[in-house]
C-alpha cells in the first residue's frame, strides 16, 4: 500500500488507545507502519529499484529485527530527552509491542496488491502476491482518515476503533471477491479457451471495487480484460500481447544487470524491440504496469 495508509494505520491504532500504553506510542505505531519501506533509499543507486523492493525490509528477518530496533532508537530518544512529570513514561515493552504491531501490519497491507511481497527473504526470494486491493486505495484513506480525526477532535478512542473494524471488513471482503472472481475468469478460460492458463491475475482497479483487471498468460502471449461484478461477466480485449521471449536478441539482453534485475520482479513480462543505429534496442516492461514507465521498464542495446 501507499505510505499515506500505512500512516493512517499506525495513526488509527493510536487513537485507539495504544498511545496511551507508552511514551511515543504514537510515533512509534506510525513510523513502525512505514519502516519497512526504508528499501526505498534504492532509488538514489544504480540498482533497479523493483529489483530490490519488497524484499530484504519486508521479509521474515526484517519482520524480527527491524521492531527490535525501531525500539531501541525510541529508548535512545528517552534517554537524550527524558519524559517530564506529566508525560506519561516510556515502557520498553509496550514500545516493542507497538513496533511489532506497525511492522506486521504494513508487510500485511503489502501482501494484498498485485505488486508482491518476498515474504521468505533472505531465505527464499518467491513473490506472493494478494490481487485484492489496488495499492492506492481512496476508501482504506476515507474510513482511516475519518477514524483518526474524529477520535482527535472528540477525545475518545471509539471513532478510530470503528475506522480500523470497517477497514478489516472491507479488506477481507476485498479478498473473498477477488477469489471467487478468479475462480470465475478460470471456468470462463476453460469454456472459451479450453484448458488452464500458465498463470492469471484477476486484480483491483483503483477507486471501483466492482471491477478487475484480468492478465492471462496463453503461453506464448498474454490476453488482457476486465471482470465486473454487477453482472458477473468476464469480457477478454481482442488483441494479443507477445511475450517474445524466444527471440535471440532476448538471450543477449537477459545478460544485461538492469534486465536481469528487473526479471527479479516481473510477473508478466514482454518484450519490444526497435532498431537504432548500432544494433536493436530490446526493452522489457510488465503487463501489471503497461504505459507506467520507469522503473517499471528497462531498456538495453543488444549490436
Amino acid at each position: 500500500m501507499d505510505n499515506l495508509c500505512h500512516t493512517l494505520v499506525g495513526a488509527a491504532f493510536g487513537e485507539a488507545g495504544l498511545k496511551r500504553r507508552t511514551r511515543f506510542g504514537s510515533a512509534t505505531l506510525m513510523i513502525a507502519a512505514n519502516l519497512p519501506d526504508l528499501d526505498v533509499l534504492v532509488f538514489a543507486t544504480d540498482i533497479p529499484a523493483v529489483a530490490f523492493r519488497r524484499g530484504w525490509t519486508h521479509g521474515m528477518t526484517a519482520q524480527l529485527l527491524l521492531p527490535i530496533a525501531l525500539t531501541a532508537a525510541m529508548w535512545a530518544v528517552e534517554r537524550i530527552r527524558p519524559a517530564r512529570d506529566h508525560q506519561t513514561p516510556i515502557h520498553v515493552r509496550w514500545l516493542l509491542l507497538l513496533s511489532y504491531l506497525g511492522v506486521l501490519s504494513h508487510v500485511a497491507l503489502d501482501l494484498l496488491n498485485t505488486y508482491g511481497v518476498r515474504l521468505l527473504m533472505p531465505f527464499d526470494g518467491r513473490w506472493f502476491y494478494g490481487d485484492a486491493v489496488f495499492i492506492i486505495d481512496p476508501w482504506l484513506w476515507l474510513a482511516l482518515g475519518a477514524g483518526v480525526w474524529l477520535s482527535r477532535r472528540r477525545g475518545m478512542p471509539t471513532p478510530a476503533r470503528r475506522a480500523l473494524v470497517v477497514a478489516a471488513l472491507y479488506i477481507v471482503t476485498m479478498s473473498v471477491t477477488a477469489g471467487l472472481a478468479r475462480h470465475v475468469v478460470l471456468d470462463n478460460w476453460g469454456t472459451t479457451r479450453g484448458g488452464e492458463p500458465l498463470s492469471l491475475m484477476v486484480g483491483p482497479n483503483p477507486v471501483t471495487p466492482f471491477r478487475r483487471e484480468v492478465i492471462v498468460d496463453a503461453g506464448a502471449h498474454y490476453e488482457t480484460g476486465t471482470f465486473d461484478w454487477f453482472p458477473a461477466r468476464v469480457t477478454f480485449a481482442s488483441g494479443r500481447v507477445l511475450k517474445n521471449d524466444r527471440d535471440p536478441r532476448v538471450a543477449q539482453a537477459r545478460e544485461a544487470p538492469q534486465i536481469r534485475g528487473f526479471l527479479v520482479w516481473s510477473r508478466f513480462p514482454f518484450w519490444t524491440f526497435d532498431a537504432v543505429p548500432d544494433g536493436t534496442r530490446v526493452t522489457v516492461g510488465d503487463m501489471r504496469f503497461v504505459g507506467r514507465g520507469s522503473p517499471f521498464v528497462q531498456t538495453v542495446i543488444v549490436r
